[in-house]
């Protein structure tokens, strides 16, 4: 019994220990992004049906890919409104040429967004994934705007360039500059 007793214990202790490492996480990315300066790598909103899109899909017909849900949208417009209620400043938004990604940007109503091909899917076009990685890193050190550089893109993406699997429509926020792009100042659950 007291074998049971500690093991949930220790559970409870882990549990309380990650939300708290959350927070800390939550705290220095809404600091480093009120700073301006950095990079936010968000994953698209909620789009259902696994990874990747269907076969034959196009990138240019969205009704051909994986397209954002209900949920996905709302996710988008609510992650939107509090990025402007926390008084985040964008100097630029980028987009995966993917439809999930332009509408996750589009809905944020954040300001004009531009696609970006170097942000492309990197599980469908794994063939093309060191190339893509690499243009994406070489944006990511090439910002040293004043205000902070928003990419919308894929959640493979993000983890080929930072370590970090994110949530739909998480957001990691990670240094411009040299050497920006590798490690995460902190993410943000906004959905």
């Amino acid at each position: 019994m007291r074998r049971i007793g500690f093991a949930i214990f220790a559970i409870l202790l882990g549990l309380c220990t990650a939300a708290n490492i959350a927070r800390a996480g939550d705290a220095e990315a809404w600091s480093a992004l009120r700073a301006g300066g950095h990079v936010a790598l968000m994953r698209h909103a909620d789009a259902p049906g696994g990874f990747g899109d269907p076969p034959g899909f196009k990138v240019e017909d969205c009704a051909t890919q994986r397209n954002l849900s209900a949920k996905g949208r709302a996710d988008a417009l609510r992650i939107g409104a509090r990025l402007r209620s926390e008084g985040v400043g964008l100097a630029t938004i980028l987009s995966s040429p993917w439809c999930r990604c332009i509408d996750t940007a589009t809905l944020l109503q954040l300001g004009p967004v531009k696609t970006a091909p170097t942000f492309g899917n990197v599980v469908v076009l794994r063939d093309q994934r060191e190339a893509l990685t690499s243009g994406a890193r070489a944006v990511i050190e090439q910002w040293t705007g004043s205000g902070n550089l928003l990419i919308v893109t894929h959640g493979a993406n993000i983890q080929a360039l930072t370590g970090i699997q994110p949530a739909s429509g998480e957001i990691v926020v990670v240094r411009g500059g040299s050497g920006g792009g590798r490690e995460a100042v902190g993410r943000l659950m906004l959905d």
